[in-house]
């Protein structure tokens, strides 16, 4: 299955740390984030589950509900929790689930890594990241080989774009951050972007005389 940006997620049936769940089910009207890690007990992926929960507070403030996957048992996922919330230094509830797949949803998704391979000679799960809407829609992925971390504040801001563009007319520029200002979407005329933004927009002077860059204060932001 090769799934597209737009294209609606799979509901998937997971075997987890927190029991059987249905994707739907426990995404409910949230925003998800599914993401896969190579194996348990690896020191690449303990970083990452560690980031994955201390991130969680801000993930959840954004409306959006985190799920890891890797071809491991449900007891290797459990031990290796401790291992995770010892080295990051981290207390209570582990914040999300991790589901223990048989290789069926990592193959479902295109998530295998070609070239890591567990000691029996089958592949591995490489470091994806699937980000859901609440209409269960695919609206980014990211496929990281095993061998190098994912940044989440990378991930954070992206859920902050993505939201962000979802409920207004506008496109966030290379390294967008938070606040910082957007760009007008080409769709828009002149006058509508006036009636529509209430802070106004700027228009770059170009040697082309085009004006399709405008600029707009965030307007996520009072």
């Amino acid at each position: 299955m090769s799934l597209k940006l737009g294209d609606t997620f799979p509901n998937l049936s997971m075997k987890t740390t927190w029991g059987n769940l249905n994707l739907y089910d426990y995404l409910g009207e949230s925003w998800g984030i599914l993401f896969s890690h190579p194996a348990d007990y690896t020191p690449v992926c303990t970083t990452e589950l560690g980031a994955a929960a201390k991130y969680a507070p801000e993930f959840k403030d954004l409306n959006t509900k985190l799920i890891g996957l890797s071809i491991d048992p449900i007891a290797d996922h459990e031990g290796w929790i401790k291992d995770i919330q010892e080295y990051n230094k981290l207390s209570g509830d582990f914040p999300f689930p991790l589901i223990s797949d048989d290789r069926t949803i990592a193959t479902q998704l295109g998530m295998l890594d070609p070239d890591e391979r567990d000691s029996t000679g089958m592949p591995l799960t490489a470091r994806a990241v699937f980000v859901i809407g609440p209409d269960h829609k695919l609206k980014l992925s990211l496929l990281y080989p095993a061998t190098t971390g994912r940044n989440f504040d990378e991930i954070i801001r992206v859920i902050k774009s993505l939201q962000l563009t979802a409920h207004h007319k506008v496109a966030t520029p290379q390294n967008w951050k938070s606040g910082d200002k957007c760009m007008v979407v080409p769709s828009l005329t002149d006058e509508q972007a006036e009636k529509r933004f209430a802070k106004g927009f700027e228009k770059a002077s170009l040697p082309s005389g085009k004006g399709y860059i405008r600029l707009t204060p965030d307007p996520s932001q009072s």
